[in-house]
Order: structure tokens, then sequence, then C-alpha cells
């Protein structure tokens, strides 16, 4: 085997000079020396290394000139890089073009490319973690007047899960095989469940049914008008999805949740307070008006404390950081699972987020921020149920019930979302008919009316990607902003009567 001698140890930048910084030239030689051998190798390690992974600039151009060839289809050998590299000076200094044939020469086999190419790559991360503290350090040692140290904090926590996420592996293309098996284990668990549902149950039966569940990498969008009550719907799924969580041993092994899940609730609009005050209300029976003005018997108080103690150790986890931008949603979503782990994320709402910079295009800006939910669904295979707002032509139709056009920005939120659902409460405008009193006639019809709508709600799912579109109805008790199942007759149709959880 012909012998190559190793490079200096060269670096990256002159700063970094006084200091070895990690890295493993050998390796280097071997995975260029296998590529140049063999270029099928390439599509192998493409995903793991790029060419400011190498730690030596001769390296990196090496690289670079060998991936810009096979990503042509054209040969990359030490013949057909001379042209490109022999006026380089680095390469000048470790004997011009015959290195080239020395690398080639001293390859020892290709089944090992990977295990080098992820080497480099790790090394290259490590040599990235030593200059973000470098970073942070210099910038925590000058005092700014336009920089606070929290800005910082933000700063370094972003920066380090962009490194961490650099290192995912992409998933290219599977055979149907695999595809097909992992469709049969998805049919199988709905098999085994009660209810039959694939994906995690909201608590609300005729919804579930219709959803099948809400499922793992789906973004789902819940819209509504102010007082439709999108917000409590979708706190009354989160909270019914964490207080049956339940951990143990998966199908597949591994240990997770089993049954409910470990929520996030991201509140733009409502403080943490106002969200756990809802939440308590339903489970204490306490209408929220009197948590908020203290106006509650001792029965009242006692039920509202017991409430708050059952519910101390529900996996429930609330943020509620104003106008956050989509990348930090990300993030934070990522450390939720990583340190807790995360089987629902709800955002609310999603006009209150923000692009990733400053745009004067709005409908340009919520479709970066839909592909970015979207894209936290699919990364951390979760669903993601986000809500939105609808825009004011809903109010000027006789028929108020929304529908897809309705969506503010509706473009890029109808398209990107797997599921839109509309919330609806006829009894809100029927309040708002109210004839006058004089109108015996007028009277006795508006309150024939309202009783067949009393206590009612509707979610009209206007797109669902892979099941059926219609409504549901479900029902709603404004006192303690709770949704629940209609109680139903011999036949399944709904009663006069309310359904509890």
């Amino acid at each position: 085997m012909p012998d190559i001698a190793p490079l200096r140890a060269v670096a990256p930048n002159p700063e970094a000079a006084t200091e070895a910084l990690p890295h493993n030239v050998e390796a280097e030689q071997q995975l260029l020396g296998a590529i140049l051998t063999s270029n099928e190798i390439y599509d192998r390690i493409a995903a793991i290394v790029k060419p400011e992974h190498f730690f030596d600039p001769v390296h990196r151009r090496i690289y670079e000139v060998a991936i810009a060839r096979i990503q042509k289809n054209a040969l990359a050998s030490p013949v057909t890089l001379k042209p490109f590299l022999q006026d380089d000076p680095g390469l000048g200094e470790l004997g011009g073009p015959a290195y080239l044939v020395r690398l080639a020469g001293a390859a020892i086999s290709a089944f090992a490319a990977r295990d080098y190419a992820q080497m480099i790559h790790d090394l290259a991360v490590r040599r990235e973690l030593i200059a973000l503290g470098r970073d942070i350090t210099e910038r925590a040692g000058r005092a700014e007047a336009d920089e606070e140290p929290r800005d910082q904090i933000v700063a370094a926590e972003q920066r380090l899960y962009e490194l961490a996420e650099s290192g995912t592996a992409q998933r290219g293309f599977q055979s149907f095989l695999r595809a097909a098996t992992d469709a049969v284990h998805m049919a199988n668990a709905a098999y085994q469940r009660d209810g039959g549902l694939a994906g995690l149950a909201t608590g609300l039966a005729d919804l579930d049914r219709k959803l099948g569940g809400l499922h793992p990498s789906d973004l789902l969008i819940l819209a509504g008008r102010p007082s439709m009550g999108k917000t409590s719907l979708a706190t009354n799924i989160a909270f019914n999805i964490a207080r049956s969580h339940r951990r143990g041993r998966r199908p597949d092994g591994s240990e997770g949740s089993v049954e409910g899940g470990v929520v996030g609730f991201f509140s733009l609009e409502m403080s943490a307070e106002q969200l756990a005050a809802r939440i308590l209300s339903e489970a204490a029976e306490v209408p929220s008006e009197q948590i908020r003005r203290g106006d509650m018997t001792e029965a009242e108080f006692r039920r509202f404390v017991e409430a708050a103690k059952a519910l101390e150790s529900c996996p429930l986890y609330i943020d509620d950081t104003p106008a956050l931008p989509i990348s930090q949603v990300a993030a934070r979503a990522r450390r939720l699972k990583r340190t807790h782990g995360l089987d629902l994320l709800v955002v609310d709402y999603l006009q209150l987020l923000r692009g990733a910079s400053a745009r004067e295009n709005r409908v340009v800006e919520v479709s970066e921020i839909t592909q970015g939910l979207k894209a936290i669904a699919k990364e951390l295979n979760i669903p993601v149920v986000a809500l939105s707002q609808l825009s004011r032509q809903v109010e000027q139709r006789d028929d108020k019930r929304p529908q897809l056009s309705d969506l503010r920005e509706s473009g890029s939120i109808e398209q990107d979302a797997d599921v839109v659902m509309f919330v609806f409460r006829e009894e809100y405008y029927r309040e708002r008919e109210k004839p006058s009193e004089d109108n015996t006639e007028a009277i006795l019809k508006w309150q024939d009316a309202m009783a067949r709508v009393h206590g009612k709600a509707e979610v009209i799912i206007g797109k669902q990607r892979h099941g059926p579109i219609g409504t549901v109805e479900l029902a709603f008790e404004a006192r303690f902003t709770r949704f629940g199942n209609l109680a139903r007759d011999r036949d399944g149709h709904p009663a006069d009567g309310r359904g509890g959880f």
C-alpha cells in the first residue's frame, strides 16, 4: 500500500492557530481517496459531509471539485481533477497533482467510507462548538447598549439548535416494502386501540370518529370568528390529551406515551395564568368569570384548589411569550421534546407569530409560518394544531357558517394544512337577533330557534387530506368554556340533553 504522509494541521482561521482544534487529517485523506477511486461512494456520504466539514483547506477544495463533477455525472479521478487544481498553491506545497494520485492509491477500502464521513462531520461539529463558545465569551465581554444579555442567550441558544439540527441525516428514498410495513403497523395500532383510532384521542368521540384522532406529522388548522370558542376547543383537546397521559412500552419496543400525550401550548394571546384558569374552570366546574373576580363560594373555591392539586402533574406545558418568530417556536418545541417529550403542539394563534425576518407582504410571511409549522409536525413526528382567525366577510352572509375562502391569507393556510376545521356556534348569532318584546309572535319564534341551538356547537371539517369532510356536532357549556359530547338517543341521533366527558 502506498504511503502517504499526514498533512500539516492547518487551522481554519488565524485566531485558532494557537490551539489545536479537533481534526483527523488521515480520515479526510481516506475518504477523499475512496471517492476518487469509486465515485459511487459519494451517494452514501453526501447527506453527512459537506465541503465546510473538512479541516484542511486543500482537502476542502479537492472535495468541492470532485462533487461538482460527480453531480454532473462526470468522472472524478486524479486525472480529471488535475486541470482544476494544478495551480492551487496549497496543493503545490503537498507535491502538486501527484498528491491526488497518492490519495487514491492510499485508500484502504470503500466499505469504511461512511464511518470516515461521520467522523469528519462530528469533528467539524466539535470545532463549531468551540467557535460558538468563543463567540459567546467575546460578545458577553463586550458591553453594548443596544444588546441585552437575554438577547445574547436567545441568539446563542438558536445557534446551538441550528448546529444540532445540521447533523440530522436526510431520509431520502425508501423502498415501498418499508413504507407498506409502516402503514400496516399504523393500521394495527388503530385496530388494537379502543375506538379504532390511529392518532391521539381528543376526548370528543364524534370528532375522533371523523378524524381518526390527531395524526403524527399532520398540521391541523382550527379557525373561527371571535367568541366562537376556538381557544376553548383547543384548550379542551390539549387538556384531555394531557390528562389521559400514560407512559409505557410501545409496540416497537421504545419507551414513550402509550395513551394521551405530553402537550406543548404556545399561548400568544392569553397569559399562562389565564389559560390555566380556563382549564381549572372546566375541571372544577366553576365559571371562569367567577374565578377572575374571586367571586366563589367556599365549596367552589375548595373544588378549584382540589382541581389544581389533581392536575399539578399533568404534562401540559405553556409558553406565553408574545410575538414569537417561527424559528423560535421550532427551537422551543425541539427543546421540550428532548427534555420532557412532546406528543402534541398547539399554537394560539398563527397570525400572532412572526416570520424569520420582517416582510412587507403579509401573505408571504403567513406562508412562511404555515410551512414552518408543517415542518415542525414532520420533523418531530407530532400533530400540530394551529388556531387561525377568519375574515369579516363571514358576518356579511345570511348563513354565517365559515368556509375555506374565509381564512385570512387563505391560500397558504389551506394549501399547507392537512386538516382545516371551523368552530361555529349558531347560538351566538341567534342571541343578537332577539326581536322587540312587543312582538309576541316574533319572540316565541325566536325562543323556539334559541331552544334548538342552545348549548350546541358545530365543528365544520372543510378539508381533510386523509378522510371525509363534514360537520361534527358538540355540546358547549359557556359557563365553563367546555366542549363535550352530545347525548344521543338509541338510534345515534343527537338528543335534546347534553353529555359530559
